[in-house]
């Protein structure tokens, strides 16, 4: 198995040349639709929710991770378009480019406009942390003499490698609109199916894995512990957890998170409530369930980001939201409710962005464009930069978990354009 840190080592950005960081927004989107004409079909653009306005303008298709690679996969083998799409560019983070690269044919190219652009909540779980922790736990369990299963799932907010380690034990990956289906899953291969207790190693987003335990009515404050590979690494053999903790708990959580949504606090929802009840207003409180327990539990609702976006959608005019999730999304559903007499606003003032999104900017789309379309090569000819590829022996795996979660849930994305959101 290729590992994180032997897989990422070649991942460099070098530095775009002064000329493109001085061109005017209005010159950079020029720029780019005419090189977007001159690509035709072969080159798809695509949006994640998280993006800015001036790069959601550009894309061809918008919607969160899982999705815009289903769409990629499906856009590659259309042949009912004029042309094969050649080039996927996916204005989003690393792990999103890599499940993009897994799913399309070896024909098509993903391309990351930014290397540099990464998760760092994928970047909390480690393919080397996770094998240490899978020896370390099965080893304590066996000593007390527990012989059950532990099961791996893996949110899809994660490296390919990790997917990989997860595919290679049996488990599955999952994403915040499915994870009840795959936890679900999970827990049914427990005693009713095989006469052996069974845990869950949820990687690599504590929250998502704790609300998801609570929802199946897991005590989780009995019944689940967490281990920090941080920890791990300070000489804790079970990353903080003791060997009784690990022993009755029924999820086992990776300690990671969303640096956006841990922005999100109790405080600021009892804000919303307080403030309700000064004006004689009612607003609803809709998170994600990337945002720790204790907000979630505040909250009126809580769901995927497309969840949030449909459940704004469908509101009846007059309705008030406090949405808890990156604020360039929620900037935007503001704008598109507001016609409908819905109120849309962050549930917290702080600028709650996610900022390694945010280095995918026009100019680095603009110089991918560049050379694709020859303008930066000395032969004027073509040229791909920042290809995204993932390891055959690591997709092989990957492949595995992703291929079981979608067995669980059988998504079919809904196509949407960027223009929807506007």
């Amino acid at each position: 198995m290729v590992s994180d840190r032997e897989y990422l080592a070649v991942l460099w950005q070098p530095s775009l040349p002064s000329s493109y960081h001085e061109m005017s927004s209005d010159d950079l989107a020029q720029a780019i639709s005419a090189r977007r004409r001159e690509l035709g079909d072969s080159l798809v653009i695509l949006g994640h929710h998280y993006q800015v306005d001036q790069i959601i303008r550009h894309a061809d298709f918008t919607g969160d991770s899982l999705k815009l690679s289903q769409i990629a996969a499906r856009l590659a083998t259309d042949t009912s378009r004029a042309g094969r799409v050649r080039y996927v560019i996916f204005c989003g983070v690393h792990f999103m480019a890599e499940t993009a690269d897994m799913l399309t044919p070896d024909s098509v190219e993903v391309i990351l406009p930014d290397l540099s652009a990464g998760c760092s909540m994928a970047d909390m779980a480690q393919y080397d942390d996770t094998v240490t922790a899978w020896e370390t736990i099965h080893e304590s369990l066996r000593r007390q003499g527990w012989s059950g299963r532990v099961i791996p799932i893996t949110y899809v907010n994660s490296s390919a490698a990790i997917k990989a380690f997860v595919g290679a034990h049996d488990g599955a990956c999952c994403t915040s609109s499915n994870a009840d289906k795959v936890f679900a899953w999970a827990m049914r291969q427990g005693s009713d199916a095989h006469g052996r207790d069974v845990k869950i190693l949820f990687l690599p987003d504590q929250h998502l894995g704790r609300n998801t335990a609570a929802r199946h009515g897991i005590d989780v404050h009995a019944h689940s512990t967490v281990y920090d590979p941080r920890r791990a690494a300070k000489g804790e053999e079970l990353g903080g957890s003791t060997p009784e903790q690990l022993l009755r708990s029924k999820v086992i959580l990776w300690a990671g998170h969303c640096s956006v949504h841990k922005l999100f606090r109790p405080e600021h929802c009892d804000q919303v409530r307080s403030a309700d009840l000064a004006a004689g207003t009612n607003t609803t409180i809709l998170v994600h369930p990337e945002c720790c327990k204790e907000v979630v539990d505040k909250a009126d609702l809580a769901g995927s980001t497309e969840y949030i976006i449909e459940t704004v959608r469908r509101a009846a005019p007059g309705t008030r939201f406090a949405v808890g999730t990156e604020v360039h999304l929620v900037n935007r559903l503001s704008v598109e409710a507001k016609s409908r007499g819905v109120e849309v606003r962050i549930l917290s003032d702080c600028q709650c962005l996610c900022t390694t999104m945010y280095r995918i900017d026009e100019p680095h789309l603009l110089w991918v464009l560049d050379h694709l379309t020859g303008r930066l090569s000395k032969d004027a000819k073509p040229r791909s930069v920042n290809v995204i590829r993932v390891h055959p022996e690591v997709r092989r795996d990957a492949l595995k978990a992703i291929e079981r979660m979608l067995g669980l849930t059988n998504p079919t994305p809904k196509f949407e354009t960027a223009a929807a959101l506007d």
